[in-house]
């Protein structure tokens, strides 16, 4: 490793919060503190950067905080750095505060911001951080693991008293424009439907006629997870109620799903990847972001992984789609009395 002795380091997290992303905070100051560099923790992300809102960060900063959800430098969302303008004004406070190379922790917003900084000469390092999974280039995210955990404990609460009441319950879960939250939901909690951006196209008449099916069958429950996404689970409640005669109830996870303490998956990961990042800025590198992909950590060309996240490629795995549909209601149902 050429090390590159002394430099100073900013950390940002940008856009939603995930949680693991304490974790990758408490990586990158202590990979960074453990080589000679002096780390700045940036708060409220770009908007912080801008308005020149930082400090140094010592190891003591960073104790205790891989437990805890959200993010100890906070977060915001910053139209002014989508203009040229910010852009100026955020380069000219990395000159000012000597900044050498900056950690943008987000999704790809955060990190086309990241972009344009680099494109403008300051020196950058992405760690994708959103619990939608969706970006193209890596197969994992900060925060998705626990984001699915927190909701898959809360379903099967509600499936237990679903059960009880022979109920048809709908689950919605966050994931506006990538269902993977959903997805995995469903697959992991033996949904009879799963409702994806994605693959959804407004016509309920089948899944009535699922609920009517399993209803005449005897089963005492059927549940829906919803992805944001899609529409109102409120009112879809009352259409399947009123359509299907099976009282219906829907309940919304909202922002539990960000919160609390990350997963040990999240911790050890989000670890990894910030302390990557110090590795890859001490070899000299630079417009590279952090990656895991076919089972490995790697950085790849900043450009090269927000030209990877166009739409096309952030899809849901269309092979997990197909065994969602075959292990809920959709199996043969020949031996079924």
């Amino acid at each position: 490793m050429s090390e590159t002795k002394n430099m100073t380091i900013g950390v940002l997290t940008s856009g939603g919060d995930a949680p693991g992303m304490n974790a990758a905070i408490r990586a990158v100051v202590r990979q960074g503190l453990a080589h000679d560099c002096r780390v700045l923790g940036i708060r409220k992300g770009y908007a912080g950067l801008l308005n020149n809102d930082m400090r140094m960060l010592k190891a003591r900063d960073v104790s205790d905080i891989i437990s805890r959800g959200g993010t100890i430098l906070s977060t915001a969302r910053c139209k002014e750095m989508r203009t040229p303008e910010g852009i100026d004004k955020a380069v000219a406070v990395c000159e000012k505060r000597g900044i050498d190379a900056l950690v943008v922790i987000g999704g790809d917003g955060s990190l086309a911001g990241a972009r344009e900084l680099s494109r403008r000469g300051v020196t950058v390092v992405g760690i994708p951080g959103t619990i939608d999974l969706d970006v193209g280039f890596s197969d994992y995210t900060i925060g998705f693991d626990t984001a699915v955990n927190a909701a898959v404990d809360a379903i099967d609460r509600i499936r237990d008293t679903s059960s009880s009441h022979e109920r048809c319950s709908i689950v919605e879960v966050m994931g506006r424009h990538a269902g993977h939250i959903a997805l995995w939901c469903g697959i992991a909690t033996g949904a009879e439907n799963i409702l994806v951006a994605e693959k959804y196209d407004g016509d309920e008449s089948a899944m009535l006629d699922e609920i009517r099916d399993s209803h005449k069958r005897g089963k005492s429950h059927h549940l829906i997870i919803n992805a944001e996404g899609v529409g109102d689970s409120m009112a879809m409640a009352q259409r399947i109620e009123a359509e299907t005669g099976v009282e219906t109830r829907a309940t919304i996870l909202g922002y539990m799903q960000r919160g609390g303490s990350p997963t040990a998956r999240d911790r050890v990961y989000a670890s990894t990847m910030g302390c990557m990042a110090v590795d890859v800025l001490l070899e000299g590198k630079k417009n590279r972001v952090i990656a895991y992909r076919d089972g490995g950590f790697c950085d790849i060309d900043l450009d090269e992984a927000l030209e990877m996240s166009s739409s096309e490629n952030t899809g849901i795995d269309e092979y997990q789609w197909k065994i969602s549909r075959s292990l809920s209601t959709r199996y043969s149902k020949k031996d079924t009395p």
